[in-house]
């Protein structure tokens, strides 16, 4: 229908060029004659040659002050570029960007503060759609002075975050984070919600996992009311919880005792994060200490069997009774410190709120190893500890393997191991590892860090997969995917 209408378009606009043509001929010859005439009128004058040359300089005057009176009005008058244009510069200047190849499309997760006013939320959706950016979901963070909005977009792979936060400043976004996400934010934010609690339930060592994946990058700790050595904290919060230092640090009351800090500098807590965050912990506290009771049992080269499983504050008694069993120098490798201050730290190192402990037992029930993950504000430290009688039989590894898959599994960066030089034992376990590591020795200790980033993109795809997702990159946020049953773990 389309094309009939095209053609005779075409044909009017040729008419109309020839017609054109022909007045401007006619207008040609006219003026013509008409300067010949002048011309020898002035020329055969007393004063003809002066007054040709003084008019041919009016002329020429006149011509350039039109031709830049013409060219400034078209620049301040031209009508503005249409949005495609404007998309297709933007997209240009953003190309060679964080993208999939310059090709296709890229999440991102972008919050930012609107005046609370009709009309700002409208503005900054047709910002977006400018920049042919698609919404897939939104929330709304009401606060006293402003709203807070939080998008989960796809937008061109090549355009650039810089690129998007121009655009939405100039739609009235204030406070503007950008970062990227993966196809498992696409999750609506109840159903997330509602997972976390279902796993804070069944593991009450969940709770600091689920703070950070509920709150993006955080730091979160928890200080205990008396420290191992039993010193009592002087950090204490409210029954309702606090928020500090420009709201940027949320004080929660710990069940176990003691406050749980969360930091995230880069970016204000809203009142509707700290209310989630605080049911959360109000859940943790009702449903009181638990561990999800399960067991592997393992053959060791020489034929024993061993059962591995997750410990508690349970096994205390147990763990003091394999402290008696090793040698100071076992004691000190691990420790770092008085060998007779080792049972000081136990109740610490196998309390859930601190990190996940494993715990090996022979055929006969006697517990011969630990393994510690622990979280340490936004970094998360493995250690060891095998009874000598069962050192140089693989258990100290299996353990490091598996508690790096639960550190996958949390959504953990790195992993780092705080030693001595010659515990070659460590040293070992670590390169067997086969990730990239990186070695510092602190005051004669030696740190070793293993970097994740392979294991965490091999368990976002194989997550991708199980959900029927499309696999993405690793969410940069530690904690941010779901939780899965890839990486090794206990039932």
């Amino acid at each position: 229908m389309t094309e009939p209408t095209v053609t005779s378009a075409k044909r009017t606009r040729h008419r109309h060029h020839w017609r054109r043509d022909l007045v401007e001929l006619a207008a040609l010859f006219t003026a013509v004659v008409v300067a010949d005439a002048v011309a020898k009128t002035i020329v055969h004058g007393p004063d003809g040659p002066y007054l040709l040359l003084v008019s041919a300089v009016v002329l020429v005057a006149t011509a350039a002050f039109h031709t830049w009176w013409a060219r400034r009005h078209s620049h301040s008058h031209a009508p503005p570029a249409p949005p495609e244009a404007e998309t297709q510069t933007e997209t240009a200047a953003g190309a060679g960007g964080d993208g999939d190849g310059g090709a296709g499309t890229a999440l991102w997760r972008v919050r930012t503060t609107v005046r609370d006013e009709p009309g700002s939320l409208a503005a900054l959706c047709g910002a977006l759609a400018g920049l042919r950016v698609d919404i897939l979901t939104l929330q709304t963070h009401p606060l006293a002075d402003g709203t807070v909005d939080e998008f989960l977009l796809r937008a061109p792979a090549a355009l650039q975050p810089a690129a998007l936060t121009r655009r939405i400043a100039a739609a009235g976004g204030a406070h503007t984070w950008i970062e990227r996400a993966d196809a498992h934010d696409l999750v609506d934010t109840p159903t997330r919600v509602l997972g976390l609690a279902t796993r804070t339930a069944l593991d009450a060592a969940e709770l600091p996992l689920a703070l950070r994946q509920l709150l993006g990058r955080c730091a979160i700790r928890s200080v205990p009311a008396v420290s191992p050595t039993g010193r009592r904290s002087d950090r204490t919060a409210p029954v309702e919880g606090a928020l500090e230092q420009g709201d940027t640090v949320m004080l929660l009351r710990d069940p176990y005792g003691g406050v749980l800090t969360v930091e995230r500098p880069y970016l204000p807590f809203t009142p509707s994060e700290f209310a989630r965050a605080r049911a959360l912990v109000e859940l943790d506290a009702r449903l009181g200490p638990r561990v999800p009771r399960g067991e592997d049992v393992l053959t060791l080269p020489e034929g024993d069997a061993i059962t591995v499983r997750r410990a508690d504050q349970d096994d205390v008694a147990a763990a003091r009774a394999m402290h008696d069993r090793c040698s100071d120098r076992t004691l000190a490798l691990r420790y770092h410190g008085p060998v007779a201050d080792a049972d000081l730290y136990l109740n610490h190192l196998l309390s859930p709120r601190f990190g996940r402990t494993l715990a090996v037992e022979t055929s006969s029930g006697r517990l011969v190893a630990l393994g510690h993950l622990l979280w340490d504000g936004d970094e998360t430290e493995v250690a060891l500890l095998v009874e000598d009688a069962w050192q140089r039989r693989g258990i100290g590894s299996e353990l490091l393997r598996r508690l790096t898959g639960l550190a996958v599994e949390a959504g953990c960066d790195s992993v780092y191991a705080v030693t001595q030089a010659s515990n070659t034992g460590m040293v070992a376990a670590m390169r067997a590892l086969r990730l990239p590591l990186d070695y510092q020795i602190e005051e004669g200790t030696l740190v070793i860090t293993a970097r994740l980033d392979a294991l965490r993109a091999e368990h976002h795809r194989r997550s991708a997969e199980r959900h029927g997702l499309p696999a993405g990159r690793p969410h940069p946020a530690p904690g941010a995917g779901p939780a899965g049953q890839d990486a090794p773990q206990l039932p």
